[in-house]
């Protein structure tokens, strides 16, 4: 097996891991958004801190605090990957599931929005199509609904913002959000312990739901892994297409698992993506 094919596998496992992530999601219904998330955050800085002490690599987290600057883009990232991780537990866990798939199918069209406005990255014709497809679909959705779609325009956006705010660290993938999670650590250990101080913690007492809030930190780190493993070994417009595998299967989680209703203003929205998605992903080849 070739070194292309590898990272192919390993985009493909990565994005199928984050693809049914809401499954996992589901089964902590119970536990309240915001513990779940501080559960999550914990955890993970575990997880990361584990895989750097392995490497020998866990003095390289001193390079984040060394200057104010890139101590407030790491701040400024774990922000909105926190608000990001936020929106989509809740999103699983009140049965919103399909809003939340229709984010991460706008989330590439946001990134590459951000790319012209922010560091002028310049679209061929085909990606401006595309993006004003992304645009009127969500216009759809939300002028159909009467209100408009927030989960989705929050997980896209704020997953948007903290790729683009992440081009401003010279660190790898796991140093990175390593870092971003020592950030919140103090935040989530003052919420799990003030959860369960206060008696409010669905999780006390409870050594099933704890097994399962203790695997948040490889959920979240293997994909990551994987996904940084394989960017060195494929190229970029192959793992943009691949991408999309994570959305799909959150869609029909949400379909065909959770039965969530989907309605006649999505059966016209997601269509309009999906165009979208497929003369970006066109025209992203075509350029390459």
């Amino acid at each position: 097996m070739t070194e292309a094919t590898k990272g192919v596998w390993a985009v493909v496992l990565a994005c199928v891991v984050w693809g049914v992530s809401s499954l996992y999601y589901k089964m902590l219904s119970h536990v309240v958004p915001i513990e779940v998330l501080a559960h999550r955050t914990f955890w993970s800085f575990v997880f990361f801190a584990c895989v750097l002490l392995v490497q020998r690599r866990f003095s390289a987290l001193t390079q984040v605090f060394r200057s104010l600057k890139s101590f407030g883009i790491v701040s400024f990232a774990s922000l909105m990957i926190a608000t990001n991780w936020f929106c989509f537990i809740y999103a699983i866990q009140v049965g919103r599931a399909t809003e939340a798939s229709f984010g991460y199918f706008v989330f590439p069209l946001v990134a590459v929005s951000f790319g012209v406005v922010l560091f002028q990255e310049r679209l061929t014709l085909g990606q401006k199509v595309a993006i004003g497809l992304a645009v009127l679909a969500v216009l759809t959705l939300g002028l159909g609904q009467g209100v408009m779609p927030w989960i989705p325009l929050v997980l896209s956006m704020s997953f948007g913002i903290y790729s683009a705010v992440k081009k401003g660290l010279d660190l790898g993938p796991v140093v990175s959000v390593t870092a971003e999670v020592a950030v919140l650590l103090p935040i989530s250990l003052s919420v799990l312990a003030f959860m369960n101080l206060s008696g409010t913690s669905n999780v006390h007492g409870d050594p099933l739901t704890f097994g399962l809030l203790m695997l948040s930190g490889p959920l979240t780190g293997m994909p990551l892994i994987l996904f940084s493993y394989a960017t060195k070994r494929v190229n970029l417009a192959t793992i943009g297409i691949l991408q999309y595998i994570n959305p799909s299967l959150q869609f029909l989680c949400a379909l065909l698992i959770f039965q969530e209703p989907f309605g006649a203003w999505y059966a016209i929205a997601f269509p309009m993506i999906w165009i979208a998605l497929v003369i970006y992903s066109f025209a992203s080849l075509r350029r390459r």
